[in-house]
């Protein structure tokens, strides 16, 4: 089984796609002979060639109009927003139109689209290439939000994510494209959306993260274990639609929660999870859940490592909520 990193990993799951179906296109800024800024798409364009690998002028809303337009005549679009950050000239695109075609037609016109985009800091980016806007597509129905924490999970989860009948946006955390390394089936292993993975099992506190995060809370829940606390750690894969059962049944063991999210903490998608588990697992919970976020600020570039979660900000988390 070969090894490969996260960008490896996607740029094999978008040939591997597009090998098999024709239909499928991806676009975007500098998709093509550069293959990309961190070069995902990178040998794509030589054996595909420039009608199925479109480079794009520098407009978001052109980018996903456009892959909307080919969607509704039957391809498959994948268009990459080249930061996560610059999502928001095409919000309109993807929230007015994309969100609500298949609906407003009664399913006669679903626009399959998976819109790629990397997210997260942790690369020096400042405040303009470090945001997840993760829950602002989380709350507009009609969208799927996936976002995978290693090269497995992201080839698989990409391969589903292009043959879902839904729109998906398809988060990459770009602190880990090539710091996260892994064993990688070959060939078609698409794997199921909306299915949460337990990487850690524990009896005391749980822990739910996803992409980059998932390795800092994996750095505490060890360090924790040092004091006596076991920790499970569940990487959620899919946010939306979440596997709120994963969690519940987690809970139920554990009696307690934390979630860890790069994003500000106010109506950041840890509160969407916690809501929950006071709905579905309040009896069982022996301790207040906890979210260690980012902050209500802009990203800093500075203070970076003081703004997102890591090890250092979690275990004080873990070691509260354990001793509760």
């Amino acid at each position: 089984m070969p090894q490969m990193n996260m960008v490896q990993a996607i740029n094999d799951a978008l040939r591997l796609e597009m090998r098999r179906d024709p239909r499928v296109v991806v676009l975007g800024e500098d998709v093509g002979k550069v293959g990309g800024v961190f070069r995902v798409t990178q040998g794509l364009f030589d054996e595909f060639g420039d009608d199925r690998v479109i480079d794009t002028p520098l407009s978001e809303a052109g980018i996903i109009g456009t892959a909307i337009g080919m969607a509704l005549y039957g391809l498959v679009p994948v268009p990459e927003i080249q930061f996560s950050d610059f999502i928001f000239p095409a919000y309109d695109q993807i929230v007015s139109e994309l969100a609500k075609f298949r609906y407003r037609s009664g399913g006669e016109y679903p626009a399959k689209v998976v819109v790629r985009t990397p997210v997260g800091g942790g690369i020096r980016g400042g405040h303009y290439h470090s945001q997840s806007p993760e829950a602002q597509f989380i709350h507009v129905a009609g969208l799927k939000v996936v976002c995978p924490s290693n090269p497995a999970d992201a080839k698989g989860l990409l391969l589903a994510s292009i043959r879902d009948p839904d729109p998906v946006l398809f988060f990459e955390p770009k602190r880990i494209y090539r710091a996260a390394k892994g064993e990688v089936p070959e060939g078609d292993t698409a794997l199921e959306l909306g299915k949460a993975r337990v990487v850690k099992p524990g009896k005391h506190v749980t822990i739910v993260a996803w992409g980059a995060m998932l390795y800092e809370a994996l750095d505490a829940a060890n360090q924790a274990a040092a004091q006596g606390v076991d920790c499970e750690i569940i990487d959620l894969r899919t946010l939306w639609p979440l596997d709120i059962d994963t969690i519940v049944e987690s809970v139920k063991k554990t009696g307690r929660v934390i979630v860890v999210h790069e994003a500000p903490k106010s109506c950041g998608f840890g509160a969407e999870i916690v809501s929950l588990v006071n709905e579905k697992a309040f009896l069982h919970l022996e301790a207040p859940p906890l979210r260690i976020t980012g902050f209500d600020t802009p990203f800093p570039y500075t203070l970076e490592n003081e703004y997102l979660p890591l090890s250092h900000r979690i275990l004080p988390g873990i070691l509260q909520t354990a001793r509760y």
